[in-house]
């Protein structure tokens, strides 16, 4: 049978709610499926779970837990489970060990891959290294920033394009990423401290892993409204997509300046985008490897990113097939 198959036929035999873990290690001693293909069994199992909910299946109901864990069950099962489970906080049958799981920070390289795929260079802004107050770090600056360049065809457009206005020929971009937003609460919290870190951008970006299902008329409201945009990445980056598209401001330089201060990367990547903006035409290709070298790294080829995944146990949707 399939690894869904496999699945399916595991949740019927365990009935109540359980998670990847535990799915993974009854598929094994039943002999539902071969994993001799895949590295990360656990990962395979817990990647398509993951799907069954996002591609809406109806078979498959998901509760949040905490910890970031999810339990699972069929929903034809759901009159047998105690309600009070389906509505609060438990221990489920078996904890995932936190070590198991991805990080924050992990998904940081599929985001700046999936970006540099449409020229923009990005960098990893890590606020404990600012010296403001540790109650304004988180609500001040984002994750990553990002800057895309205008390149104009003809060169003596974009000479003349710079002459009358160098703001025209760069867009400065923000990004609040998340692992998983899966609650309405979760959702205004990190879509405002989005808002709150993007200020100072032409353009703004809430980023997670994963959204709930029922958060996708929320988040085109909050779109709306605030013009904060929506990516949802996916282990393959170049799958990743906006949901939502951000919407245009101006600068804020004077917010600029002062996470410049605040915060010694951010001044650098700003210093390091203006060699590049005022460099001479002759010096323009150099000054741009430079910038791209001082930027955040990003993968070489599918085989990188996939064992990527791997090695910082990202669900990697490629080893369910």
């Amino acid at each position: 049978m399939t690894i869904k198959e496999a699945i399916l036929k595991s949740l019927e035999d365990i009935k109540i709610l359980t998670n990847h873990n535990v799915v993974t290690k009854h598929i094994i001693s039943k002999g539902y499926y071969d994993f001799s293909n895949a590295q990360t069994p656990q990962a395979t199992v817990s990647a398509q779970l993951g799907n069954f909910i996002r591609e809406g299946d109806v078979r498959v109901k998901r509760v949040n837990k905490k910890g970031a864990t999810y339990a699972y069950y069929l929903s034809k099962y759901e009159s047998l489970i105690d309600q009070d489970q389906l509505t609060r906080d438990s221990v489920i049958a078996e904890k995932i060990n936190p070590k198991d799981t991805y990080t924050e920070r992990s998904l940081h390289k599929l985001l700046a891959s999936y970006l540099k795929s449409s020229d923009i260079y990005t960098k990893t802004i890590f606020h404990e290294q600012s010296n403001a107050k540790d109650n304004n770090k988180v609500w001040t600056h984002p994750d990553m920033v990002g800057i895309d360049f205008l390149k104009l065809k003809n060169p003596n457009g974009q000479k003349l394009l710079k002459s009358i206005n160098k703001a025209d020929t760069f867009k400065l971009r923000a990004y609040e990423l998340k692992r998983e937003i899966n609650s309405d609460n979760d959702l205004k919290k990190a879509y405002f401290q989005a808002v709150s870190n993007s200020s100072w951008a032409n353009y703004g970006y809430l980023v997670a892993f994963e959204f709930g299902v029922s958060l996708y008329e929320e988040l085109n409201r909050l779109n709306q409204s605030f013009g904060i945009g929506v990516i949802e990445l996916n282990s393959n980056p170049y799958l990743s997509k906006i949901l939502y598209p951000a919407r245009f401001k101006e600068i804020d330089f004077k917010t600029l300046d002062k996470l410049c201060e605040m915060n010694a990367e951010f001044g650098r990547f700003i210093e390091h985008s203006e060699r590049v903006l005022s460099a001479e035409d002759r010096y323009y290709n150099a000054a741009e490897k430079e910038f791209d070298s001082y930027c955040d790294n990003v993968f070489e080829n599918d085989t990188e990113v996939a064992q990527y995944c791997i090695d910082n146990k990202i669900p990697f949707e490629g080893e369910t097939y």
